[in-house]
């Protein structure tokens, strides 16, 4: 059975994380997550992705039952660890725009894919939280603190504290904190907004997004101006200029 379950339409793809009980990651759960978004890059009729786990938590991290008195072969733990990396670079490096729909529990490596994502929304049933330090292990830091800045990031390695939903949301880390059942439809209400914009803008967008993030400020308004001078080239830049003009809703083609 496939770990990770994918469904597209009216250019949405919905992701979801399904390995029972808890959505624990293990190397063929990171392989498959690593190839559905690897996949959208290519795929035209996807224009945003909803990232989102199936049960009561999206993810409770590393499958601690399987690692628990595992010995490595040799290469066995570099491997390992290069998926680990691979899981949020292809998220992060994804083409298309990521919506985090945290639907509980999002625990170490859970943390790390969530702070991948571009936009994040939580239930009120969602904590989040880096417990590694009670169990022997350490990961997810690094990404954590690029939403949850130093002090909050810190708590959360050196004590494995988890923090509620409300909280995120109370600290403007994610954008929604919701009811369960209102989760779903708030996150595809977010990703028609966007799948109704020029696809070329949106890539255009995240791409820019994630490339100014580490530069400083002279270097990264060039970068978005550049940008924004090729994108004006589009057909669709133009489109969207004339329906703007005519005052009517434009066709976009992704061109």
């Amino acid at each position: 059975m496939p770990l990770i379950r994918t469904e597209i339409q009216d250019h949405i793809a919905v992701v979801t994380l399904d390995s029972p009980p808890v959505n624990a990651v293990n190397a063929d759960f990171m392989r498959e997550l690593i190839a559905a978004f690897d996949r959208f890059n290519d795929l035209d009729d996807v224009r945003v992705v909803i990232l989102t786990g199936a049960g009561k938590a999206f993810c409770a991290g590393a499958d601690i039952k399987a690692r628990a008195g595992k010995v490595f072969e040799p290469g066995e733990r570099w491997e390992h660890n290069r998926l680990a990396r691979e899981v949020s670079y292809s998220i992060m490096e994804c083409k298309k725009p990521v919506i985090a729909a945290v639907n509980g529990p999002a625990l170490g490596a859970g943390m790390g894919i969530v702070a991948s994502c571009d936009i994040l929304m939580c239930s009120e049933t969602a904590v989040f939280g880096l417990p590694e330090v009670d169990v022997g292990l350490m990961g997810g830091g690094r990404h954590t603190q690029r939403i949850c800045g130093l002090s909050l990031t810190r708590r959360m390695m050196i004590t494995g504290d988890r923090i509620s939903g409300a909280e995120f949301y109370r600290r403007g880390i994610v954008e929604a904190c919701v009811p369960a059942d209102q989760l779903m439809p708030t996150a595809m209400e977010m990703a028609r907004r966007i799948a109704s914009k020029s696809p070329l803008a949106s890539r255009t967008a995240k791409q820019a997004a994630s490339t100014i993030e580490f530069m400083a400020l002279r270097d990264g308004y060039r970068f978005e101006q550049n940008m924004t001078a090729e994108l004006s080239k589009s057909d669709d830049s133009r489109e969207a200029m004339r329906a703007f003009a005519e005052k009517r809703a434009p066709v976009f083609t992704g061109s």
